[in-house]
């Protein structure tokens, strides 16, 4: 098992396709604590379901945007684990609308949740992975941050933001040993994207080369391994998860 022995925090870890790497590295063998915002319920299914895993799971209710609510829930795991191995920053909303309607509560609550928190819990991880001198951070992108639609201008700039700070992070963290990279989905079957999905209907799969929808567990897949010792010499990088959807065409 890759994780026999790790320690991982997943923000948004009870639903989509943070649930789906919570299940990957739970059985696999790590220890993993979800960071959820409003539904107990699905975070404490989740437990019960993988209460047989090799691994174990524990559940924290904090909003992503909370930049002190993230740092006590890095020291009261701290305390427990001694040690943290791996951060998934899953956790993130969209709220789509043209510009010329957008309000700024829009724009801000988009921007806060996905790129803000993703700093937040970096911010909140750093310090300890530098002292351990390891560690390994994975931000969850979108192709949106390259091959943006329209209506999608705070989730595009939400995204890119978060593409520029897991390059300019991998580049601060590397001499101690601590790798940062991003998968960038593109549409993958996730309550998230259920109206985009419902409204591109058919159209949407024959723009992608593969002809399908992507599955979250595909997307945990590609996160396991940048989180692993597999992916020891990756750092830095954006890897697209879109059955090659950004390549263009038909």
């Amino acid at each position: 098992m890759r994780f026999e022995g790790k320690r991982a925090i997943v923000t948004g870890g009870s639903r989509g396709i943070g649930r789906a790497c919570v299940v990957r590295l739970v059985r696999e063998g790590a220890a993993v604590a979800i960071v959820y915002h409003h539904n107990r319920q699905a975070a404490e299914q989740l437990m019960a379901e993988l209460s047989e895993a090799p691994g174990s799971v524990c559940a924290f209710q904090a909003d992503v945007r909370d930049f002190r609510r993230a740092a006590e829930i890095v020291d009261q795991l701290l305390q427990q684990w001694e040690r943290i191995d791996v951060l998934v920053n899953s956790a993130g909303i969209i709220q789509d609308g043209l510009m010329g309607s957008m309000t700024p509560e829009q724009w801000r609550d988009v921007v806060e949740t996905n790129l803000f928190g993703t700093y937040n819990y970096c911010r909140a991880v750093t310090q300890p992975m530098m002292m351990q001198r390891s560690g390994a951070i994975v931000n969850l992108s979108s192709t949106a941050a390259e091959f943006a639609s329209r209506g999608q201008v705070n989730y595009a700039a939400s995204k890119g933001g978060i593409n520029g700070l897991t390059r300019a992070l991998a580049k601060e963290l590397a001499a101690r040993n601590i790798r940062v990279n991003a998968v960038a989905p593109g549409m993958i079957e996730t309550d998230m994207s259920q109206v985009v999905r419902g409204l591109a209907g058919e159209q949407i799969k024959n723009a992608i080369p593969l002809r399908r929808i992507g599955k979250p567990e595909e997307v945990a897949a590609v996160v396991a391994f940048l989180a692993s010792d597999e992916a020891a010499y990756l750092t830095g990088q954006v890897i697209r998860v879109d059955g090659g959807l950004s390549l263009g065409g038909y």
